[in-house]
């Protein structure tokens, strides 16, 4: 589940971004300004987040999709490390064969430089302020994430919040590294476009930033306080983590 939602979020990354973004594209024509064109890019994938996190999958997995994630609730404690492992493995697997299946289709336009396997690379600021842009949207991510679905009263709306900052996201920071958060998507889109520019930064940032959010959380509220490891909990849907939302 955690691989096929990866994947399905990579194969819509990658037919959003050839929309409006290959030159030869009708979208592309129609809508001349480059950051209006970033603003609906962001719009339908924050609505793909939206979408996967409420799934009848992503109640049941967690929707983590982000190896980054799944680390973070791990040192949370709330994830065993063969769970963490697979989750990772499958994040990875799953993102790279939802792109090769979005290359298979679209063809030239996904391998036109305008669009490059919608690659995540330090954008003309620099490498250094690529980095503390991944530090602190992936900080927000998951502070955001801790704060909302640990409280039965706001849990349902773990979601929304979360696809509305995936689309901020890309509408504001996105020129600054391309907008990531996530290891194994970045290992994507740098696998068939062979452009490894910076990797170390997409798997340490990310990381860094959520590790950081989830200290402060723990130091401000307590460790009892994280529930689950689940973005949107579902009492019906099975539940592999070390879960204390049913008392």
């Amino acid at each position: 589940m955690e691989a096929a939602g990866l994947g399905i979020f990579m194969i819509s990354a990658a037919t959003v971004t050839s929309a409006f973004e290959y030159p030869h594209s009708p979208l592309h024509d129609l809508f001349t300004d480059p950051t209006i064109r970033r603003i609906l890019i962001g719009f339908a994938m924050g609505l793909t987040a939206i979408g996967l996190i409420y799934s009848p999958w992503g109640r049941r997995s967690g929707a983590h999709l982000n190896p980054a994630v799944t680390l973070t609730f791990f040192r949370l404690g709330k994830i065993r490390g063969r769970d963490a492992l697979s989750y990772v493995a499958a994040q990875f697997v799953g993102g790279t064969i939802g792109l090769w299946m979005a290359a298979s289709i679209l063809g030239l336009a996904i391998e036109h430089p305008a669009v490059n396997y919608v690659v995540t690379i330090p954008g003309s600021e620099g490498t250094m302020i690529a980095f503390a842009a991944e530090v602190m949207i992936s900080f927000g991510l998951m502070l955001m994430v801790l704060v909302i679905s640990n409280r039965p009263s706001l849990n349902r709306w773990t979601g929304v919040f979360a696809g509305t900052l995936v689309a901020t996201y890309i509408a504001v920071e996105a020129p600054l590294s391309g907008m990531s958060m996530n290891p194994a998507r970045t290992f994507a889109s740098a696998l068939p476009a062979q452009l490894w520019t910076d990797y170390w930064l997409y798997l340490i940032a990310p990381l860094s930033g959520m590790l950081l959010a989830a200290e402060c959380y723990v130091r401000t509220n307590g460790i009892h306080r994280v529930l689950c490891a689940k973005l949107r909990h579902h009492n019906d849907a099975r539940c592999i983590f070390h879960c204390r939302y049913h008392i």
